[in-house]
């Protein structure tokens, strides 16, 4: 009897044990409306290079040994965008752990790239504290200038026409890969720039997209001499973004759903006309 008692404790235990350690790997949903479709990266605040800042304006995972956000996620609607001037102040971000650096604009001077919003200024336009917050160096990433201020810059605009037109949307960008770094060897500089839009319609949530959800996913190259490119040349689908970043975007999508709308490529009519 007393065997049989130790055995049920011991295989009690067991059972907590498991059950403990796999509630430490499920994603843990956040009440963020930048992260209403995901937290691709399952970032927390317990990983210096996978660490989740969530702020008004956006959400973040934030890599403390490149200097860069691995990814950005954030909401676009009429109500962000407005007639706020561009703050044009870049500065560190403190809100991060007083013992680590804080990349400073003087780290991409001279350095042959641009300080690159990942949410840009424009789509925090509403506000000048709104638009000022898209200027923290945890926000940017060196990027090349012909991706930056070409094909890129066109994919932004394109996409607050949509927000314009009355579409709700929610975006995630970052970059992958590496070609050197600069400021020191304190900021790494992404060999791809990415990102991922989800358009939808006012007042929907996550349960509400569908197989029939736009989905528009990118993939471009962090380097000068394409500046005429359109960012449709550069079209590709979730799933191939999440073999080559290791993320898992949309995750908290229903899964079904997830598989139709991640093996798109947007085909939107005359998406390809400049």
């Amino acid at each position: 009897m007393l065997n049989l008692r130790k055995a049920c404790i011991l295989t009690i235990a067991i059972l907590l044990i498991f059950t403990s350690g796999c509630s430490l790997t499920a994603p843990q949903k956040s009440d963020s409306i930048h992260l209403i479709l995901g937290n691709p990266s399952n970032a927390a605040t317990d990983d210096d290079n996978n660490y989740l800042i969530i702020k008004k304006q956006y959400a973040l995972s934030y890599n403390r040994h490149k200097g860069i956000p691995n990814w950005v996620s954030w909401q676009l609607n009429k109500s962000w965008l407005g007639n706020a001037p561009r703050s044009n102040n870049f500065r560190p971000d403190d809100t991060l752990p007083q013992e680590w650096y804080r990349v400073v604009p003087n780290d991409y001077t001279r350095s042959g790239y641009d300080k690159g919003h990942m949410t840009p200024s424009a789509d925090r336009s509403n506000n000048p504290e709104d638009n000022a917050a898209t200027f923290l160096m945890t926000n940017i990433i060196p990027q090349a200038p012909d991706n930056n201020q070409g094909y890129w810059a066109e994919l932004e605009s394109y996409t607050r026409t949509l927000a314009n037109a009355g579409k709700e949307i929610y975006i995630i960008a970052g970059g992958y890969g590496q070609q050197g770094t600069i400021g020191k060897e304190k900021v790494a500089v992404p060999e791809r720039v990415f990102k991922i839009i989800v358009v939808s319609e006012p007042g929907k949530n996550v349960d509400d997209i569908n197989e029939s959800t736009r989905v528009i996913a990118v993939d471009t190259p962090n380097y000068n001499g394409n500046k005429e490119s359109h960012w449709s040349q550069y079209l590709t689908t979730v799933d191939e973004l999440e073999k080559k970043t290791g993320y898992d975007f949309l995750n908290y999508v229903n899964t079904s759903v997830q598989k139709v709308i991640e093996a798109k490529v947007d085909n939107t009519v005359n998406l390809r006309k400049r």
